[in-house]
């Protein structure tokens, strides 16, 4: 099949499924997984060759969005009023999930333990792309506004992200070289090091970009994304021979221009919204697109299912911990712990990155991103829309 029908069919097919599935309270990526199955090699096999060869860089542009749009939204004033609570919900309930997959994925799936930390970093993070429209919504409407409960989650979500996919690229590297010697294992915090320091160096060099040359937005976007595939290039070159984190440091980047230029970050911002509108149909549907829907529903699956739900108990005692202590009441904690379950843009930008490199566990991983995905986007977006007004005070 052309390249161009298949676009055809996933653009089309995807905006109008995405309406239908929008006005039926679900999730529109939801259907775009479930367009991306339906085309796929699994059922009616109609998509180009070329589209699937190259699937993996249009993933990882996706993830660059994905990353640069979080650190450019990241309110660090935010964490600072909320804080302490804001801070451990940054990270907390997805360690308690990481720690839930690693303890049950190798009894109930034969999977290594530093291949579930694997999967449970891919299961981890939750969904900006179902909460955050949400929240906003929340908070132009006024609920959750005495105790910032929108804001918590807003902040909580965008660092959420970020940290897991640190962890799971710190993990693969593990598990593609099985060596775990003290130069293997250092590789890990050095990469985090250095990543950092490259994200300061070039937000400030992009700062100073936008502030010498008055570029208008479109322009200065166009010259963040260029620094942003030649970190990511030069990650690879260096690879050899010192690792460093390219992605963390598109998110140090973002975060930087985020606070020392803070009106133009806001268009850029806009920007980067309007180019994941496109990123995020493709996205979701070659992720749908390289499922084996045959694995998906054989026992392993069913079994995936399980580990999925059994993440989401520890996430939710995760949020909890993460509440101890703090002014929030019944209502509003169990609101959050709704808030924290949706699952969707990190596993989608990461889910197939480990078949795609040839790991043993590439599909268990594939097939529990998507799994999680189908049940805990139309979950979380169903609980949130249904209770919010009843959870939630209304000044």
């Amino acid at each position: 099949m052309n390249i161009f029908l298949s676009l055809f069919i996933i653009f089309t097919c995807g905006i109008l499924g995405g309406f239908i599935f929008e006005k039926i309270k679900l999730p529109k990526l939801v259907w775009y997984i479930i367009l991306g199955i339906l085309i796929g090699p699994s059922v009616l096999n109609i998509v180009d060759d070329t589209l699937i060869n190259i699937s993996s860089f249009l993933r990882q542009i996706a993830l660059v969005i994905i990353l640069t749009r979080s650190g450019l939204s990241l309110d660090i004033n935010n964490l600072k009023k909320i804080g302490r609570p804001a801070i451990l919900m940054c990270f907390l309930p997805a360690c308690f999930e990481i720690v839930g997959v690693t303890i049950f994925a190798p009894m109930f799936l034969g999977i290594s333990y530093l291949e579930a930390l694997l999967l449970g970093s891919v299961l981890a993070a939750v969904s900006p792309a179902v909460v955050v429209p949400r929240m906003i919504k929340l908070i132009t409407e006024g609920y959750g506004k005495e105790h910032n409960v929108p804001e918590l989650i807003m902040a909580g979500a965008s660092c959420d992200d970020i940290f897991v996919i640190v962890l799971f690229y710190s993990f693969k590297n593990l598990v593609a070289t099985s060596n775990f010697d003290v130069w293997t294992i250092s590789q890990i915090p050095l990469s985090i090091i250095s990543g950092i320091a490259l994200g300061i160096l070039t937000g400030l060099f992009m700062a100073l970009i936008i502030n010498k040359l008055k570029m208008n937005k479109i322009t200065n976007v166009i010259f963040m994304l260029g620094i942003s595939f030649g970190m990511l290039a030069l990650e690879t070159v260096l690879m050899p021979y010192f690792r460093i984190s390219s992605l963390l440091a598109i998110i140090v980047m973002s975060i930087i221009i985020n606070i020392l230029k803070k009106e133009e970050s806001k268009e850029i911002q806009k920007t980067y919204n309007s180019l994941w509108s496109c990123f995020e149909i493709l996205l979701f549907t070659l992720v749908g697109i390289a499922t084996s829907i045959n694995y998906a529903f054989s026992e392993e699956g069913a079994i995936l299912v399980g580990v999925v739900l059994i993440a989401l108990i520890f996430r939710s005692i995760g949020v909890i911990v993460c509440l101890i202590a703090t002014r929030f009441n019944k209502k509003e904690k169990l609101f959050i712990i709704f808030s924290y379950l949706p699952k969707a843009t990190v596993q989608a930008s990461i889910g197939a990155i480990a078949l795609s490199e040839g790991l043993n566990c590439g599909t268990v991983i594939l097939t529990g991103a998507v799994i999680s995905i189908l049940i805990t986007a139309p979950l979380g977006a169903i609980l949130m829309d249904r209770t919010y007004n009843k959870l939630l005070s209304n000044e």
